[in-house]
């Protein structure tokens, strides 16, 4: 039909039908007169209407009457569908709200070509938080054109969100900072269980995924181990460089994250098998990175706290038989990560205590010392969760007491004689290594008697 032999809408002299748009709170009511023709051929919806299955009541000038009942809020959207089937070529472009108001109204009408312009146009056009949320409260009135309105708001398949997590991951764990940070972050979200289960869960039948992510944390590990391999000729060559602590921090930083994502996959075991095992290498580029600066600043506190919270959860995951150590790796882990911790602890100590003194200062004459000292009180400030200490602090204990008597009492013994005893507070396992001790002989006399030369 051409543009001037096609008919109008409300053209009373040609029309044969009028719609009448009801709303049913409000009582407003519309009136459009229509042609017969137009609407049959453009909406499902009168086409039944106006077919002879369907009774009609004639009013005025022989006109048929058809009654549409719509809430208040849809009723401007529906005259907008009804005189969209009039025009030449539909119109959808009327903002994401206008649209998806329109193709409710086109749908309830049954008008496939307006719905489906209104949907091509959803499908397409950048949402933002409260759109989507426009669009879900409408979904179950959208008819067939729901599943490609809301296809961008569907949880992906396991094949797809597996590879984006394996990519990310990869990422995450690269030498490169590109990207390193938003895929970290994405990740640590991908597997948190909040309001929402996790996007992604890797129990039984996922050692091929298990498999990439242990590469991609060995890949992490073996830089780390170069890295701490060559501090001290790096502390050598520039004495007075923060390059030496910013990549250690870099590193601590990222395997405190690897940390997290593993435990969440069950995967620790690897890792802390390397970190006892690398825990004097590690000691020792912390202390070289610290001896790199001539002013050490508040990254170094930063970076003792990192390393902190990793041997924390390591340790854990030793004592609570997550992860299976010969004695003498245990022995030498906790040894060396008592004497670690409870000098880092002492420092943070200072730190704060510093800050507390600074808060009274009138801010004369400011002496480099105490430049320092507020600059390791900032590092506090960032500190570490108290469970963490804890934790740290119970799995040491822990540990302790699985050793064989001997080894106990010569941890125990570098304990009492260190200069900071305070922490971590190992009585508990004192007192457990005192009561054994006394009453080995009498409890163990069975081993004697069956066993005379033992």
């Amino acid at each position: 039909m051409t543009a001037a032999a096609r008919p109008k809408i409300g053209d009373r002299a040609t029309s044969d039908v009028v719609v009448r748009l009801r709303t049913p709170d409000s009582g407003r009511d519309e009136w459009l007169y229509c042609h017969s023709g137009v609407l049959a051929a453009g909406s499902a919806y009168f086409a039944d209407r106006l077919s002879d299955a369907w009774p009609t009541c004639q009013i005025l000038d022989s006109r048929y009457c058809v009654e549409v009942h719509c809430r208040d809020a849809d009723l401007s959207s529906h005259v907008t569908a009804l005189r969209l089937l009039y025009a030449a070529d539909p119109v959808s472009r009327f903002g994401v709200r206008g649209a998806l108001a329109l193709l409710d109204a086109a749908a309830h009408l049954a008008c496939a070509r307006t719905a489906a312009a209104c949907a091509d146009y959803l499908e397409s056009a950048p949402w933002d938080e409260a759109d989507e949320e426009e669009i879900l409260a409408a979904a179950p009135r959208l008819g067939a054109h729901r599943a490609r309105v809301l296809a961008r708001l569907r949880p992906a398949d396991p094949g797809p969100a597996t590879a984006i997590f394996l990519s990310a991951f990869r990422h995450a764990t690269a030498a490169s900072r590109e990207l390193k940070s938003a895929a970290q972050e994405q990740l640590e979200y991908m597997l948190t269980e909040d309001d929402d289960a996790p996007l992604l869960t890797f129990g039984a039948g996922s050692d091929a995924v298990k498999s990439q992510v242990k590469g991609c944390v060995t890949g992490l590990l073996n830089r780390f181990s170069d890295f701490t391999g060559s501090a001290l000729t790096k502390q050598t060559e520039a004495p007075c460089s923060g390059e030496l602590q910013q990549d250690l921090h870099s590193f601590v930083s990222d395997i405190a994250w690897v940390c997290q994502v593993l435990g969440k996959l069950e995967m620790m075991k690897f890792l802390a098998a390397y970190w006892v095992e690398a825990s004097s290498a590690v000691v020792a580029a912390v202390e070289a990175a610290a001896a790199a600066e001539c002013h050490p600043g508040p990254e170094c506190l930063k970076t003792r706290l990192k390393v902190v919270e990793i041997s924390a959860k390591v340790l854990e995951a030793v004592a609570f038989g997550n992860v299976v150590l010969p004695a003498e790796k245990r022995r030498h882990a906790v040894s060396v990560w008592i004497g670690f911790a409870g000098a880092t602890r002492h420092l943070v100590d200072e730190a704060d205590r510093g800050n507390d003194d600074g808060d009274g200062n009138n801010g004369d004459g400011d002496t480099e010392a105490e430049a320092a000292s507020a600059s390791a009180a900032a590092a506090a400030k960032v500190g570490l969760d108290g469970e963490v200490w804890q934790g740290l602090e119970s799995a040491i204990t822990s540990i302790v007491t699985t050793l064989p008597s001997n080894a106990q009492a010569e941890v125990l013994s570098e304990w009492l004689q260190s200069k900071h005893a305070a922490f971590p507070d190992l009585s508990e396992a004192f007192d457990a290594w005192c009561y054994r001790s006394k009453v080995a002989r009498r409890r163990l006399s069975f081993l004697t008697s069956a066993n005379p030369a033992s």
